[in-house]
């Protein structure tokens, strides 16, 4: 068979990659030719004193490292070997990188935090929102030193409403992991804690080295309430810290993380009242308008102005009607003679008819007034929209109504309702 140049590159890397061992491979060396693409990919040539391969570290894997790379450092990669199919150049495909001499504990520390990450305990979709205001805090830590007194004064000062609650554990030496990991279970078996700070004091790797244990790092994966991990100085770096749903600098920097500094609330709530009565008197207003132009409504729409309306209404008639009745005799007066004429003169006549016919009128239009149906001690209902009540079947108990009287207005309540039986 033969083979063109791409298809052999392919086959060379489809080789490379089916190689289980070459696919998380440390490799110690020192960096040469080191350069950092505009990407954010970092590209550099790992050698020792009898050979080189060349190494790329792209840029998501970049962003997790401690520390800068430069030519002559001496580090230990891990990655895959595989192959540019375009150059057919064998390349490590690195994955993370770290110092040379820092000895077995830093490398158990890579391995452990390679297994863990690729199981997926490092991401972020599993970590849990730690209570804004908590009601209870479960410290994870040994009971002597300073990290734990410093906890608690700043709890304390910052929001003393909280509950403290010390669980104290071994955090150095052969049992320390495994009563760590067994005291967050218990904590959560207790069930009582809003967020748990789990962490100590700083020190050396190997004193620290009880939080890059597996067992502890389980714990907190499978902890049902948020853990903040405090352990150490800022620049410690512990699997703990990887595992835990919120990372602190320090466990002081935990205490603040935990809780809100009260003066802040108390700012904050002075500011929610302020416009909360803000709110109140823009509505009191408001509904005062409203009231203010249901009354003047109410007032144009009352009886009383009805009535009002219609006397001018029949003063202006009676006053029309006298007028009109002038001028019929003025006009009856032509053609009559003398002794017709002299009764014509004599309005008193026509004027007392007029008047009975206008008294008649009058005494139909007072029988029809409201105000007459009102004198006789009834009164008028309307509800909180100023409608007129007709029906009980238009009211519920409960509902406010205004009766109207001859003279006055009152205010009541419904207290129960029978409907009509028809």
């Amino acid at each position: 068979m033969i083979y063109t140049v791409t298809q052999l590159n392919q086959q060379i890397k489809g080789m490379l990659e089916s190689n289980s061992s070459f696919r998380n491979i440390f490799v110690q060396g020192e960096i040469s030719n080191y350069k950092q693409h505009t990407s954010g990919h970092h590209y550099m040539t790992l050698k020792d004193a009898d050979g080189a391969i060349s190494a790329v570290l792209f840029r998501a894997d970049a962003a997790r490292l401690r520390f800068r790379l430069m030519n002559g450092m001496k580090v230990i990669a891990r990655g895959r070997v595989s192959s540019f199919p375009k150059t057919g150049q064998v390349q490590l495909y690195l994955a993370d990188l770290m110092p040379d001499g820092t000895g077995a504990l830093h490398l158990a520390f890579e391995q452990l935090k390679a297994k863990l990450y690729a199981e997926g305990l490092f991401d972020q979709s599993h970590k849990q929102e730690i209570p804004r205001m908590p009601r209870t805090i479960a410290l994870v830590t040994s009971p002597t030193g300073a990290a734990v007194r410093d906890m608690i004064r700043i709890l304390g000062r910052r929001y003393p409403l909280a509950e403290v609650q010390l669980w104290p554990v071994l955090v150095q030496g052969e049992n320390a992991a495994a009563d760590i990991a067994k005291t967050i279970a218990r904590v959560n078996a207790h069930g009582q804690a809003d967020v748990m700070i789990v962490g100590r004091g700083g020190g050396s790797l190997e004193d620290l080295w009880a939080f890059n244990e597996e067992i502890v790092a389980r714990a907190i994966y499978n902890s049902k309430i948020p853990v903040i991990s405090a352990v150490g100085h800022e620049p410690d770096v512990t699997i703990a810290d990887f595992v835990a749903d919120l990372r602190a600098p320090t466990p002081s920097g935990a205490a603040e993380l935990a809780v809100p500094d009260r003066g802040e609330l108390s700012i904050l709530i002075d500011r929610e009242q302020e416009r909360l009565m803000t709110a109140l008197e823009n509505r009191l207003n408001g509904l005062a308008n409203r009231l203010q132009a249901q009354e003047d409504r109410l007032a144009r729409c009352t009886p009383a102005q009805y009535v009002a309306e219609r006397r001018r209404r029949t003063e202006e008639l009676i006053e029309r009607m006298r007028l009109a009745q002038l001028r019929k005799i003025d006009s009856l007066k032509t053609g009559f003679s003398y002794q017709e004429k002299k009764l014509c003169d004599m309005p008193g006549v026509l004027l007392e008819r007029r008047r009975g016919q206008l008294q008649s009128l009058s005494g139909q239009l007072d029988a029809l007034s409201p105000l007459r149906v009102l004198a006789r001690g009834f009164s008028v209902v309307t509800d909180a929209q100023n409608k007129i009540i007709t029906d009980s079947a238009d009211l519920q108990t409960g509902d406010a109504v205004t009766l109207r009287f001859a003279q006055g207005t009152a205010k009541a309540q419904i207290t129960s309702v029978q409907k009509s039986r028809k």
